[in-house]
């Protein structure tokens, strides 16, 4: 299942980067969902720096929800953004993780439970190791993401 936003801003490198990510998973003893495997670099071309892996568990537009794993790899960043629609919790279950939302920065580890709602800007970093995240929300849905960087625009 590929999305129109999939095709034109996965990055380079899409297999490999998925088969490195998978590597340092298995190695914390979890296996991912193979349903949908994305590797984003929001189209500004830099990934590590700049980018995610997503494995998603499901999308149910009809059903109203939406679950999946998001990986970072150290100093990785999901650029500032958020949703109109799209209300997230999120679950650290690997690595500590930068947080910012609506202007305030706070750091999430291991265990740690933050709801994001909607309209609220955000943007996360893995500290130091990788950081494995599970994202439990509304449906993703084309053009609720919203990023302050107009390079990006809407997802």
């Amino acid at each position: 299942m590929k999305t129109k936003q999939a095709e034109y801003k996965e990055a380079p490198g899409r297999k490999k980067i998925i088969t490195e990510a998978g590597r340092i998973i298995s190695g914390w003893g979890l296996k991912m969902p193979k349903k949908v495997e994305l590797a984003f670099d929001f189209g500004l071309g830099d990934f590590y720096r700049t980018g995610e892996v997503e494995f998603w568990m499901a999308n149910e537009i009809s059903e109203g929800y939406c679950g999946k794993f998001l990986f970072l790899f150290p100093g990785q960043t999901c650029p500032k953004h958020h949703h109109r629609k799209k209300h997230e919790t999120f679950f650290i279950l690997k690595g500590r993780v930068s947080m910012e939302a609506n202007g305030k920065r706070f750091e999430m580890a291991e265990g740690d439970c933050w709801a994001m709602a909607q309209g609220v800007d955000h943007t996360f970093t893995a500290i130091e190791n990788p950081a494995l995240i599970i994202e439990v929300s509304r449906p993703c849905e084309p053009g609720d993401s919203i990023f302050e960087d107009k390079k990006i625009g809407r997802l």
